[in-house]
Order: structure tokens, then C-alpha cells, then sequence
């Protein structure tokens, strides 16, 4: 008792006759400052302000693409997990607002023996004890008064915990939409990649071959025809480990839309060309970027449903107070239970405390106010990262793009000197050195154009996730 004084309670009287909700009050945490403003690197030439729609694969028009998505939606089996953990947190939701309701319970019994209780109100009658049935039928009902909130913050901690799980689930299902596209998208474009350097090979081939024909004319060395021949076979060398990497590819969006290879999507090997946006990428703000978010939902979630388990804890230091009552019989057999000597009812209250040692109670508390600060910390985190992976993107597609308007014009001034090169070695005014020097520049530039293009279909959809886009509901996935 002496590490509890006169204010303790006096406060513990105010507490029981206002009746209020221990524990802090939620409120949304301040986020940086600039975190709402509009995004750093827009480009107005590429980038709208508009708000980012939640189903972006759809600005590509490919129904293809479209439908992998929904399927691999249908099929994924982690955000199937997730569900479970939402419909489990959800349960926990139900639980959590039972204590709203009386707790009841029907307890029904017929023992035959000696009961000492029994034995002593027959003494006490003037009876020998005996042996005899014991019946019981007994409704009890016991109803929290919840005067400090201890059921009103376990409803809200539950409630926040089954929005944190609504939204880890749609995380799963964002990063799901963004990497079925994504090896969509890669396959199409590694179907580029590989017809470029097939038609590399054609040419370095068929200038090898025209070198050959020449030494065989006795119009130039050996040597030039082995470095001909090695600059066609190096070429030629590029196109299996591009067809691996596509195939490699198409099992990686097998898995993703939950097939086994057997039953891999080989239509997609059909694709001529990659998907195209049909214009601006819409980018919205800072502010709608934290609202799409579904990490930062549920980091927010996170928060509050620690807050609430701050109440829930602060909770356990003060009384637990209830309204019990019981009523039903007791008697040697079926007849008695229902007369008024076999009659058995109360009620009253009932107060559960634990006191005065709270040292365990206060512990709690302390890991809770514990708990609060790090997902403070973890919510702050969660919104500059997202922040910075949006900002870093909005940088990579615009100077891919810059690079690939560079690459543009390589790749011109290099078929445009490959032609010349190769129209003046047929007339025997330059050497076969010149040729292969102008094939390997227009190799290379067919080539780096092809990866750009790979890349910068890589840079929007990583854009698009960064945005936070494609976390909606099946129902919804399925129109």
C-alpha cells in the first residue's frame, strides 16, 4: 500500500464515477514536411498530376496483359495466405466486440455420492447424512461495466489490426500486378532483343560470307575472312542466350499465375512488340502517392492499433467491474429443481483488481508506450521510403528515355555508316578493317536500342508500383 497515496486514489474515484476511456486517443501522425506536396521530378512531357488509377495495366490496352493479371490475382497463393490472416484478424474483430455482450453460461449436472455441503445442511435439519443424487441446472450471466475502456480499446486494437491485415494483403497484391507485368512486358521485349540480333547475325554473316567470296576472288587476306567470320560468330553467339532468357522468363510468369510448367502460357511467346502506353503517365502527388500507398496504410494501421494497446494496458491497472447473476435449482432429483426449496439465484457485483502489487500491469504498459514509439518510427519510415522510391523512379524513366532519344540517333548515323562502308568495300576503295569496324558500331547500336527499349518498359511499370497502384479487391479485379 505505500506505493499508492491520496492521489490514487482520489483519481481512481473520479475515474469509476466519470467512467472514462483510459489510455491516449488516436490521432493520424504528422507526416514530413513536403511529404503532400507535388512530386520533385515530374516531367511534364511524359508525366501527368493526374491521380494514378489503381488498375494502370489497363493504359496499355493489351488484353493480354489484363487477363494474366486477374489470373495471377486468382492464383497467388501468398495473397491467399493474406486473406487468412484477414479473415483471422477479423475474427479476432468479433471476439473483441463479444465483450460488449453478457458472458453466459449454462451449467447442468446429477452426481450420485456424499457431498459435504450436502451432509452438513442435513445435519443441520436433524438428518443423518446419505448417499443421494446431486442435480444442478444453473444459468449465470456476467456483464463488464468496461469503466476504464479495457473492452472498448481491445475492440479498437482488434479493429486497427484487421485494417493492418487488409492492407498487407493488398501490398501482396500490388507487388503481384506489378511483377505479372513485368515478366509480360520482359518477354515481349526480349522477343525484340532476340530479332535485332538475328538480323545482327544475317548481316555479319552475310558480309562474312562476302569476304570469303572476295579472298576466294583473291581480293583480300585470310586474315580479314577470320575476323569476319569472328565478329559473325560472336554475334550469332548472343541469340541462345536471349531465347534462354525469354524462356527462363515465361516460367518465371508460369509460377506467378500458378501453373506448372506444362501449362505454361506459350502465347505469350507470340508477342511481336511491347505494350504501349497511350500517353502520359499519370503520377498524381505526394499526398494521393501516401493514400495509394498500401504500405503506408498499413504501417498507419500499425500505429493505431498500438496506441489502443497502450489503453488496453493502462487498462489492467485499475479495477475490473461486473454485473453477475445466476438462477436456476438444486435438488436429490427432477421434481425438487423446479420447487422453491430446491430455488438457487443471485446476483451482484464483482470486481477483479490487481492490487496492490502492479508492477506487472505497469510493465506492460511500459512495453506498450514501447511499442507505440517504434511504429511511430516504422510509419515515418515506411512514408519516405515511398517517397523516395517514387521520386527515384520518375528520375530512371526520364533519363532512360533521354538515353534512348541518344541511341535514336547512334543507331541512324551508324546504318547510315555501315551502308556507306559497305557500298565502298564492294567498289574496293576502303578496307575490309573499315567494314568490320562500321558492322560492330551498328551491332552494338541495334543492340543498345533494343536493351533501352527493355528497360525503359521495366522503368514504368517500377513507376507504377512505386505509385502504389493494383492492390484492388478480386471483385473488382474480375470486371
Amino acid at each position: 500500500m505505500s506505493g499508492v497515496g491520496r492521489p490514487t486514489v482520489s483519481a481512481l474515484t473520479a475515474l469509476i464515477v466519470a467512467g472514462c476511456t483510459v489510455g491516449p486517443d488516436y490521432h493520424p501522425p504528422a507526416l514530413p514536411a513536403g511529404s503532400q506536396s507535388p512530386l520533385v521530378n515530374i516531367s511534364p512531357d511524359i508525366e501527368t498530376a493526374a491521380d494514378t488509377p489503381d488498375a494502370w495495366w489497363r493504359l496499355y490496352s493489351d488484353p493480354r496483359l489484363d487477363a494474366f493479371i486477374r489470373e495471377a490475382f486468382r492464383a497467388n497463393r501468398d495473397i491467399a495466405a493474406a486473406q487468412a490472416n484477414l479473415a483471422s484478424a477479423r475474427a479476432v474483430l468479433d471476439e473483441a466486440r463479444a465483450g460488449r455482450l453478457p458472458d453466459t453460461d449454462v451449467h447442468l449436472s446429477g452426481t450420485y455420492g456424499r457431498d459435504p455441503v450436502t451432509d452438513e445442511i442435513l445435519e443441520l435439519g436433524g438428518n443423518r447424512p446419505r448417499t443421494t443424487w446431486i442435480l444442478e441446472d444453473i444459468l449465470s450471466l456476467t456483464y463488464e461495466l468496461d469503466l476504464f475502456g479495457h473492452v472498448t480499446r481491445e475492440i479498437e486494437e482488434a479493429k486497427d489490426e484487421a485494417e493492418a491485415a487488409a492492407a498487407a494483403r493488398d501490398t501482396l497484391r500490388a507487388a503481384v500486378a506489378a511483377e505479372t507485368a513485368r515478366a509480360y512486358v520482359q518477354i515481349c521485349t526480349l522477343g525484340i532483343e532476340l530479332s535485332v540480333a538475328k538480323q545482327s547475325a544475317d548481316v555479319t554473316a552475310h558480309e562474312a560470307q562476302i569476304t570469303s567470296d572476295r579472298h576466294d576472288a583473291g581480293a583480300n587476306s585470310l586474315f580479314d575472312v577470320v575476323r569476319s567470320q569472328g565478329l559473325a560468330a560472336s554475334t550469332k553467339a548472343e541469340i541462345p542466350e536471349l531465347d534462354g532468357e525469354r524462356k527462363i522468363t515465361l516460367y518465371e510468369l508460369t509460377a506467378l499465375l500458378g501453373r506448372t510448367p506444362q501449362n505454361a502460357p506459350v502465347e505469350a511467346l507470340d508477342c511481336a512488340s511491347a505494350p504501349q502506353l497511350a500517353g502520359r503517365i499519370p503520377v498524381g502527388n505526394g499526398a494521393s502517392l501516401l493514400r495509394r500507398r498500401p504500405d503506408v496504410r498499413e504501417a498507419e494501421r500499425e500505429l493505431a492499433a498500438a496506441t489502443a494497446g497502450i489503453g488496453v494496458a493502462t487498462a489492467d491497472l485499475y479495477p475490473r467491474i461486473s454485473l453477475t447473476g445466476f438462477y436456476g435449482g438444486v435438488g436429490a432429483n427432477l421434481p425438487s429443481l423446479s420447487k422453491e426449496e430446491g430455488l438457487a439465484w443471485g446476483v451482484g457485483p464483482s470486481i477483479s483488481w490487481t492490487f496492490p502489487n502492479q508492477s506487472a500491469p505497469r510493465a506492460r504498459v511500459r512495453a506498450a508506450e514501447a511499442g507505440s514509439r517504434a511504429a511511430l518510427d516504422h510509419f515515418d519510415s515506411v512514408v519516405l521510403k515511398a517517397l523516395q522510391e517514387t521520386e527515384q523512379a520518375l528520375v530512371r524513366y526520364r533519363s532512360d528515355l533521354d538515353s534512348r532519344t541518344s541511341l535514336d540517333l547512334a543507331q541512324a548515323k551508324a546504318d547510315t555508316a555501315y551502308r556507306f562502308a559497305h557500298d565502298a568495300f564492294l567498289s574496293g576503295s576502303i578496307s575490309t578493317l573499315d567494314v568490320l569496324t562500321s558492322e560492330e558500331s551498328l551491332v552494338s547500336a541495334n543492340s543498345a536500342v533494343a536493351k533501352s527499349d527493355t528497360a525503359i518498359a521495366d522503368d514504368q511499370i517500377a513507376l507504377f508500383q512505386a505509385l502504389g497502384g493494383g492492390w484492388m479487391t478480386a471483385t473488382e479485379a474480375a470486371k
